[in-house]
């Protein structure tokens, strides 16, 4: 059964053109043009994941965000923020409002259907294959804050370990440097995103030790930051 994709975008012909792509890839869709009808269309329909335009009639994309993480039934649905305002990009892909992606216009409709597969992929992948071979390859070890990566256990310090468990536990998630530097640093005021570079450095260069075949930490050009188990 192919998955449901809700669109929430008020430029019709935007709408239309994603619909269409989504659709040659196989997806169902529906679209919505004003954010005051997208809970009452959820309250009596499903979708799988749902692409939410920032500046909307009725109510913005950020308050849709916001709301339908307050309310259990929909904490886990997948949301990929569509906008124009680069700077909103931090809260976007903060814990306040959960989105899971974004993607920034102009943009090419080929990227759309690439990320709603991926996005789909990183929250079925847990259900699909829990005992994954390759996802036991990395463990956290909290009570010696170490990790082992492919039976090798590797010594962090205190920052390392925080910054390693915050990518880690949200595997797939891009994670600003704004938002490392707000919930990983006792005093962020103090810290910059050099900082937070350099220990991502070294984080790698540990791991890349105990297993020159695995990429775990990635760069997410103008984004951030995450963790995303790959072989070379």
């Amino acid at each position: 059964m192919s998955a449901t994709v809700l669109i929430v975008e008020d430029e019709a012909e935007l709408a239309l053109l994603m619909r269409d792509y989504l659709l040659a890839a196989g997806f169902h869709c529906e679209i919505i043009g004003n954010g005051l009808e997208v809970e009452p269309w959820l309250s009596s329909n499903t979708a799988d994941i749902i692409l939410l335009d920032l500046m909307l009639p009725g109510k913005n994309g950020l308050d849709i965000c916001r709301e339908l993480r307050s309310q259990a039934q929909f904490k886990t649905l997948p949301i990929i923020m569509v906008t124009a305002k680069v700077e909103e990009i931090d809260r976007l892909l903060g814990l306040e409002l959960g989105a899971d992606d974004y993607v920034c216009k102009p943009f090419s409709p080929r990227e759309i259907v690439a990320r709603v597969k991926a996005v789909l992929r990183r929250v079925q992948l847990p259900q699909e294959q829990p005992q994954d071979s390759a996802s036991q390859a990395v463990q956290l070890h909290e009570n010696s804050q170490q990790v082992s990566i492919s039976g090798s256990m590797i010594e962090l310090t205190t920052i390392e370990f925080c910054l390693f468990k915050l990518l880690y536990t949200e595997q797939g998630r891009i994670f600003s440097r704004q938002y490392i530097m707000d919930n990983i640093y006792s005093d962020y005021r103090v810290v910059s995103d050099r900082t937070v570079d350099s220990h991502i450095k070294k984080l790698r260069k540990k791991m890349q030790e105990a297993d020159p075949e695995l990429e775990l930490i990635h760069s997410v050009y103008g984004a951030g930051y995450k963790y995303e188990l790959q072989h070379k």
